[in-house]
């Protein structure tokens, strides 16, 4: 590990020398990551794409992609573009980007399950903005929002993601 790898600890993600308190998937962490299993996947993950709200924030960063209008991203194990970008019209299921809560405003993409999408492996495991503090994700990681805007200005693509499997404390999480 180095300082620049994103590492979930008890405290929350450290990296490049701050820890920052953050959710995670409202079971906790598992080593084996199932669809809708609520979840976050452990192992070592990277950083895939940053993704942002152009009419809610200024581009994060160069590598920034503006999130329009038709941007999903598929969550159905059976569609050929499972747990990827997609554009509508989509009749599988998925999830829109452009939400109209702020949980959205600025993603983070892993590469888990990517690639190659195993159906039913999981999909979506995003950063993004949490709900409130601590408060269990579907599998994500999230953040507070001037927390997540300064890991998305430091971040590149490649940066490692690294969730271990064995974590005090981490599975600590509020339940809705």
């Amino acid at each position: 590990m180095s300082p620049q790898d994103l590492v979930l600890t008890p405290q929350g993600i450290r990296f490049l020398g701050r820890v920052f308190p953050c959710s995670i998937g409202k079971t906790g962490v598992t080593m084996d990551k199932h669809e809708g299993d609520k979840a976050t996947p452990s192992g070592m993950h990277r950083i895939t794409g940053l993704w942002y709200r152009p009419d809610r924030l200024a581009r994060p960063a160069p590598w920034a992609r503006p999130i329009g209008p038709g941007d999903l991203w598929c969550d159905d194990p059976g569609h050929p573009v499972y747990n990827h970008h997609a554009r509508v019209p989509l009749t599988a299921s998925h999830e829109c980007l452009r939400r109209p809560d702020p949980l959205y405003d600025l993603i983070l993409t892993t590469d888990w399950n990517s690639p190659e999408a195993i159906p039913g492996w999981g999909s979506a495991i995003f950063l993004h903005q949490w709900r409130r503090p601590r408060f269990g994700t579907e599998g994500c990681i999230a953040f507070a929002r001037p927390h997540l805007i300064w890991i998305a200005r430091h971040a590149t693509p490649g940066t490692r993601l690294i969730v271990p499997a064995s974590l005090p404390g981490a599975q600590r999480v509020r339940q809705p």
